[in-house]
């Protein structure tokens, strides 16, 4: 055996551990992602900036796409994640926009 490898079990059961810190760093990602888009609704509110800026979702979307090309990574997979990502920033931005002025 080769060392530093598991065999069996116990190896899946390290990578399985390795996938759950992974998934556990990703989560975290989000809601800083997610957590930022906050503060930006609340710039927006204060600004009267509108809330939905389509050349900024082209600069993300564009930016996916170059990264998965780099990474060897499906660029449909990476597009339809930004998807579900955007469309939970505008709605929280939203939310967020749309509340009543706190004072």
């Amino acid at each position: 055996m080769t060392p530093g490898k598991e065999s069996g079990a116990d190896g899946l059961e390290a990578l399985r551990d390795e996938l759950d810190r992974i998934d556990q760093r990703l989560l975290g990602t989000i809601r800083e992602r997610l957590d930022c888009c906050v503060r930006i609704a609340e710039y927006k509110r204060e600004h009267d900036v509108p809330m939905m800026q389509p050349h900024r979702i082209g600069v993300v979307q564009a930016r996916a796409a170059e990264f998965a090309d780099q990474q060897g990574i499906d660029p449909a997979f990476l597009r339809n994640l930004y998807e579900i990502i955007i469309a939970e920033t505008c709605r929280v931005e939203t939310l967020v926009i749309d509340a009543p002025a706190a004072g």
